[in-house]
């Protein structure tokens, strides 16, 4: 084990100042070997309701830096274990969607060949599909566990294929995702059709709703999760609209009765172990965020991926 940089130590230069990278992690957009990269996707052009979101990876970025380098849960400071940077920003096109996803898939899939996880700070949920096309073309074929209100499963919105609510189906469509290794968890809220939720088990999903995650519980509901990933390569999805909206009000399509942050920790802090090969955080709309608490809470479960990470290359050396 060595560490390969110290984050900034608030006793000497406080929190509040320097750049905003993600806890203040080094800014580096030269594409080089590392463990993990954060990368911003300043994309909502696909939202189907309200805008806002390509705002979200600022935003996050600004919260990290409340957040301090240990995780008492694992028992681990992750940037003891992994050599990483902030990339910065991925160029986009507001209201070029295909072109945009073009310029996501190019730039994350450098990042993987050179070995780097990497971690997208969205933007809408549709920067999900390139970043699979990217990551599915180094690594093959890839299981998923997204964690939504949402199943993003229909076919088109107004026509169109492509929009924040369509991306998992083209996922399927592309053969890029292995849908009998895949796992939806949190689905709840009205829906077009009462066979909404079916049609995403049609489709080959493993589909736990939260209805059904009260009865079973947190605990059944992640082994669930593990015993359907296995040891197969995984990207991992997480929807701030996965949380109540008492607990993160700044997104996009809000549903009501559902899940606290303590929940969502709890639940990807028993994830440790599995191969992941990628992750991101969607939905941050900050302007419906006044206390910046939907910021935070995002840029906290981007901590608890990136302890995942470390806890397995902790793990893999001992």
């Amino acid at each position: 084990m060595s560490k390969k940089f110290e984050i900034p130590n608030p006793s000497s230069m406080p929190r509040f100042s320097g750049i905003r990278s993600f806890m203040r992690l080094p800014y580096q957009q030269e594409i080089d070997q590392k463990d993990f990269v954060i990368l911003g996707a300043p994309f909502d052009t696909s939202a189907s309701y309200r805008s806002g979101a390509r705002f979200g990876p600022e935003a996050i970025r600004r919260s990290s830096v409340l957040l301090r380098p240990a995780n008492v849960y694992h028992q681990i400071r992750p940037f003891d274990y992994l050599d990483g940077v902030d990339g910065g920003d991925v160029m986009v096109i507001p209201g070029n969607t295909l072109q945009s996803h073009q310029y996501i898939t190019e730039h994350v899939k450098e990042w993987a060949k050179k070995g780097a996880v990497p971690i997208v700070l969205g933007g809408d949920h549709s920067i999900s599909l390139p970043e699979l096309r990217a990551l599915s073309s180094v690594h093959g074929p890839l299981s998923l566990i997204h964690f939504d209100a949402h199943g993003d499963t229909w076919d088109e919105y107004w026509g169109e294929k492509y929009t924040h609510g369509t991306p998992f189906r083209r996922a399927l469509e592309e053969g890029i995702i292995n849908p009998s290794r895949s796992i939806q968890v949190g689905m709840r809220g009205t829906v077009y059709d009462p066979n909404d939720i079916n049609e995403e088990r049609e489709l080959g999903f493993e589909v736990i709703t939260s209805d059904e995650m009260r009865i079973i519980g947190l605990n059944e509901t992640i082994s669930r999760v593990r015993e359907r990933v296995g040891n197969e390569k995984v990207f991992l999805t997480f929807d701030i609209d996965f949380l109540d909206p008492v607990y993160a009000p700044g997104t996009g399509t809000p549903e009501i009765a559902d899940f606290t942050s303590a929940e969502a920790q709890h639940m990807l802090r028993q994830l440790s172990g599995l191969n992941f090969i990628g992750f991101d955080l969607v939905e941050v709309l900050p302007a419906l965020d006044p206390s910046e608490v939907t910021a935070l809470t995002a840029a906290s479960i981007v901590f608890e991926f990136l302890s995942l990470l470390a806890v397995s290359k902790r793990d893999s050396n001992n």
